[in-house]
Parts: C-alpha cells; structure tokens; sequence
C-alpha cells in the first residue's frame, strides 16, 4: 500500500443544499468524524470536495461519501433524511481501511503521539507510551496494564481532554470500582458524586492539572465532565463519549463485561489496572486478568503492558516496583522448584 500522499476531488450530484447539509451535519461534524477515523483532510465548497491523505484512506472517504449522500435521497415526510454520526461510524467500520492501515506504529517521532491540552503539550516519555497514545486515537477501546507511576491514567486524561477541545466527543465520564476501604458507597456521607470523590481523586488532580479548577467544576456542573460508580453503569449506553475505567484490577468479570458493552457509537474507552495489586476478596477473580485472556486478538481493542522502566515518578518508584518483581520471580522460582521436588518423590 503506498504512503504516499493522494489528492482526490470529487462531485457529488446533484447539488442540493439541504441534502449536503446533511451529509456533513452539525458544524460539520460529520465530516470531521470521517477524517479523524479515517485519517484525511477533507475541504468542500457547495457540492465540490476536496480530500487529501493516503491513497487507500482517500479513496475509502470518497466511496463514503458518496454512499451517504445517496442515503439522503430517501425522503421521509418529504424531508430530506438526516446522516446521523452512527451511520458515517458503521460506514467506516464497513469501509475496512483501518484495518489495512493498522501496520503503521505511532514510532516516528513525538509530533504523531502529542496531545495537546490547554496547559501545554504533553509528550511520552517512553516507547510505551507513545504507542499507549497512538492506541487510544486509533482503537475503540484501550487497555493500559502496569505498575504504579508508568502514565496510565494520566495520558488517558490527556487523551480525554485533547478529544473534548477537538469536539470530536461531548462528554468525558470517569469511573472506577470503589473497594479499597471495604466501605458500601451508601454509608458515605453525601451526594453520588461527593461518594465517589475519594476513589477518583487520581482523575480529578490531573483534570484539575489539564484544564483548572474552574473549568472542571463547570464542566461537571453542565455533565460534560460526569463522574459515577461502576455499580452505576449498568443499563446506560454511552455515545459520544470518552469513558476512563481506573483501578479496573477491582472489577469483577461480570463488571468488566457489563462496562465494555456499555460503549455506544462515537466512544472511545480506556481501561487501567495493575493486576499486581487486586484489592478483590481471595475467592475473587479480576476482570481485568480475565479481559487479558478473553479479549486478546479482538478487533478494535489494544493492550499496552507497562513495565518498572516505564516509571515517570521519583526514581525510587521504579527501584520499589523493580524490588516487587524480582522478589515475586523469586518466590514463584521457589514454589515451582518445591512442586518439581514433590513430584520427583
């Protein structure tokens, strides 16, 4: 497939206003959804458009387009029939093209993996978290699975924030199972969100970090910004949304299916853990040990394992998690040389 960059004009016949009007949507949204999932730039003036990227992404925009705008011919009412976003996502989906393209790695220098936020650009520090960033734009949903400090859930955040002040979402809903106190959510004093507070502060300093603290609280008072319990996902389908799983080593299987088929059209998810400290009853499994097994191969989800070096934090972190590991190796080193001795007997 060439890399090379395609410009490719196109006609869209006949020309109707209202029918244009719709194949583009809102403020154009529409369009920019194309050319984010697709990776294109697209211009238009009355029924000429003008499309511009690789020659495979071109031409899979253009075969789009022209499908959609035949699709408002269908006229309902005597109205001409509105593109809604799920229908410019199932027609990417159908088109293929990410597919083909997914051999490209986000390696080639920070500029392809920056996020942009209103307090400054924030690079990855590390191979890994560059191909995490370059994970989330690409896939519908990503998983990040590492030690403390590796950049898990903030780069997530960053994510969350590039995406909302580029409108390509509307809202940014951060959850998390609460059960590192052993407390019920229903003893805690206050509102859902005062009960939550605690859990999610990790979220909340690098929203407040991103964006300011006056912003956030506008946000969250208007919903863009919406915080709830796991327990509370149940039911919902989430459009338009960039949803953050934190500390999803305590869900359950059953929780972590329930919120991965929550996603709805035009949302992307993130899901963060360190499966090496499950605060889960013995007699529990971790959904997300069970999402690592079950999940692997499937189309449009990613999984970015983290490592010690990968630690951003004080340096004393990494040699902390570093010390965890090699004692770990050690022990089950151990257990596995007495199994093999008991066995010989």
């Amino acid at each position: 497939m060439t890399r090379h960059i395609s410009t490719l004009n196109l006609h869209l016949e006949p020309a109707d206003n209202l029918r244009l009007a719709s194949l583009c949507g809102p403020f154009d949204d529409n369009l920019k959804q194309l050319e984010r999932r697709l990776g294109v730039e697209i211009s238009y003036r009355n029924n000429h458009f003008q499309l511009l990227g690789k020659q495979a992404q071109v031409d899979a925009a253009a075969a789009i387009l022209k499908h959609l705008y035949v699709e408002t011919q269908a006229l309902k009412g005597g109205k001409v029939s509105d593109i809604q976003p799920e229908m410019v996502h199932l027609a990417v989906q159908e088109s293929r093209v990410l597919e083909q393209d997914d051999e490209a790695p986000a390696q080639g220098g920070d500029k392809a993996v920056t996020v942009k936020t209103k307090r400054g650009l924030i690079k990855p520090r590390s191979p890994n978290q560059a191909q995490y960033i370059s994970n989330i734009v690409r896939h519908d949903i990503s998983f990040g699975i590492g030690p403390a400090g590796t950049g898990k859930t903030y780069l997530a955040v960053a994510a969350a924030v590039d995406a909302l002040e580029r409108q390509e979402i509307r809202r940014i809903l951060l959850t998390r199972p609460a059960v590192e106190a052993g407390e019920k959510l229903g003893f805690l004093p206050g509102d859902l969100s005062q009960k939550v507070d605690p859990y999610l502060r990790p979220l909340y300093d690098a929203l407040f970090e991103m964006l300011g603290f006056e912003r956030v609280e506008k946000l969250m008072e208007r919903n863009i910004i919406e915080v709830a319990p796991l327990a509370y996902m149940r039911g919902r389908t989430l459009n338009d949304a960039f949803i953050i799983l934190d500390e999803a080593q305590n869900t359950t299987t059953e929780q972590m299916k329930m919120f991965l088929t929550r996603i709805g059209f035009n949302s992307k998810a993130v899901v963060t853990g360190d499966i090496t400290q499950v605060d889960l009853p013995r007699n529990m499994r971790s959904g997300l040990r069970h999402a690592i097994e079950v999940l692997q191969g499937v189309d449009g989800l990613s999984f970015n394992f983290f490592e010690s070096r990968d630690v951003v934090r004080h340096p004393v972190v990494a040699r902390i998690v570093q010390a965890y590991e090699a004692f770990d190796a050690e022990q089950a080193a151990r257990s596995n040389s007495a199994a093999g001795k008991e066995g010989a007997q």
